[in-house]
């Protein structure tokens, strides 16, 4: 019999993943799983106020968590166009997710990824993951599973033992609105 647990058995349980993004490692839950973000937030030691990042496989899956009727039509294509990739987009958020998500915002950021491992995990479970850097707030972001086996020396209840898409810096992040660069 096989006892080995799958990556998406983990997400659906409700455990902590860490995975590769574009340039640096994740750490990952269930965004409808109120506990599993306070477990994510504890063993960060991050604060609730910060709010987290969503990573999607398709566009589709971040509709329960963004109030998609606040985006202008003639705004639409600019935010579709810059995904999939290492754009993370700030938008309205849906009013009912956890606010552990947006933390103190009313706007959540979110990205459609073009990493293999995350698109297809996101495909598998229908929806997407937390995704927050892979470290001990105000640590240096993990650059590979190797890193994060040493940051986390409790062991994750799941890491993805790949590669990152060898990006040099963390993701943009624009307001999705009116394309103001958040961080570059």
């Amino acid at each position: 019999m096989n006892t080995e647990v799958s990556v998406v058995d983990v997400f659906r349980q409700g455990g902590i993943i860490a995975y590769p993004t574009e340039a640096v490692f994740g750490l990952g839950c269930d965004p409808d799983n109120e506990l599993a973000i306070e477990k994510l937030l504890a063993l960060k030691n991050r604060s609730k106020d910060k709010g987290l990042i969503l990573l999607a496989g398709n566009y589709s899956q971040l509709l329960p968590y963004i109030d998609d009727s606040a985006i202008p039509q003639d705004k639409r294509f600019s935010v579709l166009s810059r995904w999939p990739g290492p754009v993370t987009q700030v938008m309205p958020a849906n009013k009912a997710i956890s606010p552990l998500i947006c933390g103190v915002f009313d706007t959540i950021a979110v990205r459609v990824t073009d990493h293999p491992d995350i698109v297809d995990l996101c495909l598998q479970t229908g929806k997407p993951i937390i995704s927050t850097s892979a470290n001990i707030s105000g640590q240096p972001a993990a650059s590979c599973w190797q890193e994060v086996e040493q940051q986390f020396p409790e062991p994750l209840d799941f890491i993805i033992k790949s590669e990152t898409l060898g990006f040099g810096k963390p993701s943009t992040i624009i307001n999705a609105l009116s394309g103001e660069i958040i961080r570059s």
